[in-house]
Order: C-alpha cells, then structure tokens, then sequence
C-alpha cells in the first residue's frame, strides 16, 4: 500500500489491540515521543534498501498460490519469512529499541502480504511491468492497487477507518497463518477482470471496491492478532 493505506490499516488496528498490547505499544513508541502506530507504519518504506526489498513481498509462480519456502522464499527474503523473524525479535528479550524496529516493520509488512500484488507474480514484477491508464493519468497496476483506488475513492482516512471498523467481522480475519494469508491475496489476481484492459474501465474501482475494503480490514484484524498474541 502507499502511505494512506498503510496508516489506515494501523489507525484500524489499534482499535483493536487489548489493553495489555496498547500499554505494550505505546511503551515502546515513547522511544520516539509523539510516534503513534500509524506514524510508524510507513518507516520501512522510508528505510528501505538492498537489505529489506524483498522483505515487502513474496512472488507466486503463474497458475499456483501455495506458499512453498524453498521455491517463493530462498534465504528467508520474503515478506511472510521477514514478518516471522520481526515478530521473534518483538516477542523476545531484545533491547526496546529493537523491538521498536521491530513492531515498526509488522505493521507495515502485515499490511503489504495483504495488498493483492505483494503476493502477485516475478514475472511482471507484481504488476508494476502491467502498464495502463487510470483516472486520466500513466501507471501501472501495482500503483493503481497501493494508492490509485484509494485516492480516486475521495474518502478522508477518518471516514474510512470508521466504515471499516463497522464492517462484520470475517472468519478469516481470526486466522493470523501468513501464509495462508498471502495465499487468500494471491488467488484475488485471478479474479476476472482484475488485470484489466489496459484503458481502465469505468466500472473497475467500483467493481473491486469490496475487495479492497476487505484487505484493509484483514490486514488490520491480523496485525491486531498478532500484536495481541506477543505483546505480552
């Protein structure tokens, strides 16, 4: 997601952390005063380098969406192995201002296994190769999926953090097993229409607006989950 997604799914999460997690969190985020769930949750893109690119992503292989290790995330350099080794570090011993780090990468790597194209295909680099027009402007699919469909919505982050907060809570949004998670993600890109014509069509944002409602509300009830669970 771009930075709007990625603080909406925070600002949803932290309505849904217990109080022990909250008290946790906020602990920790007193290392760096005024820093709130949503004001970190953009840092590992500000961060970014060589060393965590691949963090923010798992490829699938065309015509397969179950997760393999060996095959989708040689040495660990995947998003769901990247979210496993920082929830070890939160859950551990280490210093606070490693375990800040820490909780800085989940809430924006637990949101990115949940945009669609995190989960997507090598061989157009997650859709960022898949060049269309939307909304009048050049872009790619990627982009049009991380803040294209938000922007173009018009709706204050306030409003939609509020709308989704009130949507009935999925089954799935209790089952905190990331790859099953990115699994759910990748099998959206085989939605009819999902790829569409490189002219975008009218109805498109229209049409995927539940599921992108959907994901921003998963991605925020699994980090939630898994806050709760190891902010002890």
């Amino acid at each position: 997601w771009g930075a709007e997604g990625h603080r909406i799914v925070a600002e949803l999460a932290w309505t849904q952390l217990t109080p022990q997690a909250r008290d946790a969190a906020n602990r920790l985020l007193a290392l760096e005063p005024g820093a709130t769930l949503a004001s970190v949750s953009t840092w590992a893109d500000d961060t970014r380098d060589d060393t965590t690119r691949q963090w923010h992503f798992v490829n699938f292989p065309r015509g397969s969406c179950t997760y393999d290790p060996v095959r989708d995330c040689p040495d660990g350099q995947c998003v769901i192995a990247a979210i496993e080794r920082q929830l070890a570090v939160l859950a551990s011993g280490a210093s606070d201002a490693q375990r800040l780090d820490a909780l800085k990468y989940i809430v924006h790597l637990v949101a990115d296994v949940h945009q669609p194209l995190h989960a997507g295909h090598a061989d157009d680099r997650g859709g960022n190769r898949y060049q269309l027009q939307a909304f009048g402007n050049g872009s790619n699919l990627h982009a049009l999926w991380d803040s294209g469909l938000l922007y173009e919505r018009h709706e204050t982050a306030k409003a939609l953090v509020h709308r989704l907060h009130t949507m009935p809570a999925s089954t799935l949004a209790h089952d905190l097993d990331l790859p099953r998670a990115a699994r759910a993600s990748c099998l959206i890109l085989a939605l009819p229409g999902f790829y569409p014509p490189h002219l975008l069509p009218d109805d498109y944002a229209t049409r995927f607006a539940p599921i992108l409602d959907q994901q921003l509300a998963l991605a925020a009830a699994r980090l939630a989950g898994l806050l709760n669970r190891v902010l002890q």
